[in-house]
């Protein structure tokens, strides 16, 4: 019985906590930084896409610096295959061969780099929509709590001391008393 009773109290305790701790989080104040929370988390992604696009423009710029060496060591090799040199044919093609397997690496990412900026983007642009539908329900909610904040309460909704509720009856008693 005493247990029972202990642990009674003890719920009761937790609970009142519980609504105090809510009663001390205020509301707009939660939601307002729930969006900026949610709108950093956006710039960062947009930073990261930034990122993938300016990593793409420069994978392109090396491919084409490397596709032009690639081709000058071309001409280089037919000159000296046609003026009969082996020699400085096998030295440029010695150059050549690591600057095609670079240019494969290249492509390579910037496929890669291309396909997570795409994908990026797209979850980007949804998350885009969900944060502006976000913004939108967030300020409803908080006009409408503005709203309810703001209605003035009618004086019947004050508390009333009993002595003044005394008083009024005995005033109307006079009132119709004296009037008859």
């Amino acid at each position: 019985m005493y247990l029972k009773l202990i642990d009674r109290i003890t719920l009761l305790l937790k609970a009142d906590a519980h609504g105090i701790v809510e009663s001390l989080e205020e509301q707009p104040l939660l939601l307002k930084q729930y969006v900026r929370e949610a709108e950093i988390e956006l710039e960062h992604k947009r930073a990261r896409l930034e990122a993938l696009r300016e990593d793409e423009k420069q994978l392109r710029e090396a491919l084409a610096r490397g596709a032009d060496e690639m081709r000058a060591l071309d001409e280089d090799i037919g000159l000296a295959l046609a003026g009969g040199k082996e020699d400085l044919a096998r030295f440029a093609i010695r150059r050549l061969l690591p600057r095609r397997s670079e240019a494969a690496t290249l492509r390579s990412q910037l496929e890669q780099r291309g396909a997570e900026a795409h994908a990026l983007a797209d979850r980007l642009a949804t998350q885009q929509e969900q944060f502006d539908s976000l913004r939108v329900r967030v300020r409803a909610e908080l006009a409408r709590g503005d709203e309810a904040r703001s209605v003035p309460s009618w004086p019947c909704d004050a508390l009333v001391a009993d002595e003044e509720i005394e008083l009024e009856l005995m005033r109307r008693r006079q009132g119709a008393g004296g009037g008859s």
